[in-house]
């Protein structure tokens, strides 16, 4: 009797199981047939890099800068780079010429620090870190001002002092 007992008991547990999985592929079917038809569906897989991220800039255009591209741009003056960290990271060291503008000063600041900026200059903003999103917020609030030419360096201290460029700070 004890052996049937188990073996019922081990009966009820497996048909739970199945139970479980039936619905959870049945959610799973659901909720991907609501996604097909829906007119701007999810998408299934994405490219959730720093750089893919920043594609609502310049109305749907490439917003990254490569370091080759700020490089040059550094040497020859043709651009502004804009440090979006705080000023005590900014103190210890920045992109020589680099403006200070941190995202959580930026509405108390920026006319200080962008004012005497031409709204067609090209900007370059940077942070530090691949997941530091300061860049990117400053980089929005400065079209939204209409700075048209603006770019991020997407974990652009690191990479700059990687690659023994001038420092300063």
């Amino acid at each position: 009797m004890e052996w049937a007992e188990k073996m019922h008991g081990s009966g009820r547990w497996s048909r739970a199981a199945l139970q479980c999985a039936a619905i959870l592929l049945l959610a799973t079917l659901v909720g991907l047939g609501v996604n097909r038809m829906r007119p701007q569906g999810l998408p299934l897989v994405g490219d959730w890099s720093p750089a893919a991220q920043l594609t609502e800039l310049h109305g749907g255009e490439e917003a990254a800068i490569s370091l080759e591209e700020a490089r040059a741009l550094f040497f020859t003056k043709g651009a502004v780079f804009v440090d979006a960290r705080p000023g005590e990271l900014f103190g210890a060291g920045h992109i020589p010429g680099a403006l200070n503008l941190p995202w959580d000063e930026f509405e108390a600041r920026f006319q200080e620090v962008m004012g005497a900026v031409p709204v067609d200059s090209i900007v370059i903003t940077y942070c530090d870190g691949e997941a530091c999103t300061l860049s990117r917020e400053v980089a929005v609030a400065l079209e939204a001002r209409g700075y048209s030419q603006v770019r991020v360096l997407v974990n652009g201290w690191t990479v700059w002092q990687r690659a023994n460029l001038p420092k300063e700070g």
